[in-house]
């Protein structure tokens, strides 16, 4: 069996041993990192660049995920190789868009059947993205599924660093919440799709406990044994024009469909979990961990 992933990145990362363990083959597109795709365990191609290969590889794939990121000229992968894949016949095709589709919520909880109503311009053009898949998909019978993920997190994207060197602030916004996923339950949710296919599903990618991001912060520190990081009303905050639009949406994700329809069990249902396990694989303080009442499994 082989997977064919365009935009071979963090999540795929995780995704692929998982496949590997199976006896997949996967292939991985990479714009300049063939190494961190070799490393993982998938055959890098550079993309942009070896499109020849790319076509042979859409016609042989038994599945596909696309993780590209939509541009201002629309879908990347569509643009390059849509006559391709109209042709391709894989079991499952997954498309990775983002719950930023949802909008602005105050707060207030989305599913799947939630109107799609994005407030920015990056939310807009993944509602495009969807729907410009979806149409090729009913055109051409294939087996499209769609994973709307929250915000990513996982070893390398904690925010231990940030604690431990002092920059970390907890920028304040009343009401402020955010859904969040472990990047190892992105990779154990696709793969209970690719084993229990439902073409044109979309589905939620997030946890159990939606959470103010300064409370995120805060246990951060207190698993470091640190204490939380200063404050910082959210208007006063000096934020870059992306980490600002993503206080833009407040909003409860509900992850029901994964847990019903393909028996999902998290790894991690919850920022605390997901914290613990990162810092425990990073090396952290055992006495940082016992003193916030978490589980090391260092001394067993």
């Amino acid at each position: 069996m082989k997977m064919l992933v365009f935009g071979h990145g963090y999540s795929a990362g995780f995704l692929t041993p998982l496949l590997r363990r199976r006896g997949w083959q996967v292939v991985g597109t990479t714009r300049d990192d063939p190494g961190r795709v070799a490393g993982a365990g998938a055959q890098p191609v550079l993309w942009p660049g070896d499109e020849a290969r790319l076509r042979s590889e859409i016609a042989s794939a038994d599945a596909i995920l696309v993780s590209a990121a939509p541009g201002p000229q629309g879908d990347p992968v569509l643009a390059a190789f849509r006559d391709d894949l109209a042709k391709a016949r894989p079991g499952w095709l997954g498309y990775l868009s983002t719950t930023g589709v949802y909008g602005d919520r105050n707060g207030g909880w989305v599913d799947e059947d939630s109107l799609l109503d994005a407030t920015g311009p990056r939310g807009a053009a993944r509602i495009r993205a969807e729907g410009d898949w979806r149409a090729l998909a009913d055109q051409a019978g294939l087996p499209l599924h769609i994973f709307r993920l929250a915000g990513i997190y996982g070893p390398g994207r904690g925010p231990f660093e940030k604690v431990r060197n002092g920059t970390a602030r907890r920028i304040i916004k009343p009401g402020q919440v955010f859904s969040r996923i472990h990047a190892a339950d992105i990779a154990q949710i696709l793969l209970a799709s690719i084993d229990r296919p439902a073409p044109g599903t979309a589905y939620n990618v997030c946890d159990d406990d939606p959470a103010p991001p300064q409370d995120v912060l805060a246990h951060a520190a207190d698993l470091l044994g640190l204490p939380p990081p200063p404050e910082v009303p959210y208007d006063e905050a000096d934020m870059t024009p992306m980490a600002r639009s993503f206080y833009a949406d407040s909003k409860r994700v509900s992850n029901r469909r994964i847990k019903e329809e393909l028996g999902v069990r998290l790894r991690y249902p919850d920022y605390r979990s997901g914290l613990a396990a990162i810092l425990a694989a990073e090396g952290g303080s055992p006495h940082g961990l016992r003193a916030a009442g978490v589980h090391d499994p260092r001394h067993d």
